[in-house]
């Protein structure tokens, strides 16, 4: 079993799952058919649940079980996906089933990917059983009717009686692992170490505007808005900014993760920048017929836009030149961006719409105060003796 990319005629892509015979597979095919084409789902979501249901398919046919004998002993599975490791479950490897794991070996998956995993094949069994394709009792082999009880207050009903709702059987415990902030220090140090106005604006771009690197990649210089006025050009957004729109069948593979068109303000710093690079762009005469803002100017296909794998390969490089161990990724970029809007003030909503989060909960893990807030915040506390007056 392996995951495999479906090209459309448009151009755009899904994935499904082929068995050792080259064909697909039919109930993972539908779930995938219905990710995509039902739910709207990016092509990285079906290449992910297309992976994990692999390793399912994978783990059931080199144990001798049928796929829904399998859904029914997920606890079985579970064990296989944390001790086994690519000569176990790769798919081109035709050992069986059975894992033997020494004291003190390092499990092959961690909690996350393992709750990933289950999360595809959850939902692969559940469209199954709606489709015809499973008999019913499996959903109950999967979830468990649970109360409400131990949801936050906001979270139950308003009229105090008992709610149930699904919850999966199945799921290990994942430990809190926060990505930090990249430092204003560390920003500052990469730029220096940028080589070119294209790399800097695109450092600029995550540090000071929030940008993913799907999005970055993904952007149309008909996107970018550097007027104080826009009204000209139909747009009613004031001042410099730009807008992430989500596109498919980008030829570089980009992604806006998020479904909802949003306007990022764009400061001072980030549009110098950006006239910095179009002066360095114009000097390559195959970029002058992409559309696209960011284009290779000095390797690869000449005039092809950047791909963002490339941006982590950039970032990488700079904080070597830099000297800053370990790298600075593009993700503690956006938490630095996320960050110092919460430090600057801004509310928890507002941190939410700049990032293009749908629910205000998910821009929690992007807020890490600078320490120095912290103390100044711990300082403005008045002492037991300033609370009652200086009096003894």
């Amino acid at each position: 079993m392996r995951a495999f990319p479906v090209v459309l005629p448009s151009g755009a892509r899904f994935w499904t799952v082929l068995d050792e015979d080259l064909a697909v597979v039919p109930v993972a095919d539908g779930f995938l058919r219905q990710v995509w084409f039902g739910r709207d789902g990016a092509e990285l979501t079906t290449k992910s649940y297309a992976h994990s249901i692999a390793l399912f398919l994978r783990w059931c046919a080199r144990t001798g079980r049928s796929w829904q004998e399998g859904a029914g002993q997920l606890g079985l599975f579970m064990t296989w996906l944390a001790h086994a490791g690519p000569a176990a479950s790769g798919a081109g490897t035709p050992s069986p089933g059975g894992v033997l794991a020494g004291p003190g070996a390092a499990p092959a998956r961690g909690a996350r990917r393992v709750n990933g995993v289950l999360t595809a094949v959850r939902g692969m069994v559940v469209h199954a059983v709606a489709a015809g394709q499973a008999p019913g009792h499996l959903v109950t082999l999967l979830y468990e009717v649970a109360g409400d009880r131990d949801l936050p207050e906001a979270a139950r009903g308003e009229d105090g009686r008992m709610g149930w709702r699904m919850r999966a059987r199945h799921r290990l415990h994942e430990p809190e692992t926060a990505v930090d902030r990249a430092s204003d220090e560390e920003i500052v140090a990469l730029l220096k170490a940028c080589l070119s106005a294209r790399d800097r604006l695109i450092v600029l771009l995550m540090a000071r505007a929030g940008l993913r690197r799907g999005e970055l990649c993904g952007l149309r210089r008909s996107d970018v808005h550097l007027l104080a006025d826009s009204r000209l050009l139909g747009c009613e957004v004031a001042r410099a900014h730009l807008h992430v729109v989500r596109r498919e069948g980008n030829p570089n593979g980009a992604w806006a993760k998020s479904r909802r068109q949003r306007a990022v303000p764009l400061d001072f710093l980030v549009v110098q920048a950006f006239d910095t690079y179009e002066l360095e762009r114009m000097g390559v005469p195959e970029a002058a017929a992409s559309d696209f803002v960011f284009v290779n100017l000095f390797r690869g296909v000449i005039g092809a836009p950047v791909r963002p794998d490339a941006v982590g390969d950039l970032l990488a490089a700079a904080s070597r030149r830099a000297g800053l161990a370990p790298a600075v990724t593009a993700h503690q970029l956006r938490h630095a961006f996320g960050s110092n809007a919460a430090d600057a003030g801004c509310g928890i909503d507002v941190v939410a719409d700049l990032l293009g989060h749908a629910s205000v909960s998910s821009s929690k893990v992007y807020l890490h105060p600078d320490p120095g807030r912290l103390r100044a915040a711990v300082d403005m506390v008045p002492s037991p003796r300033e609370q009652r007056g200086g009096k003894r």
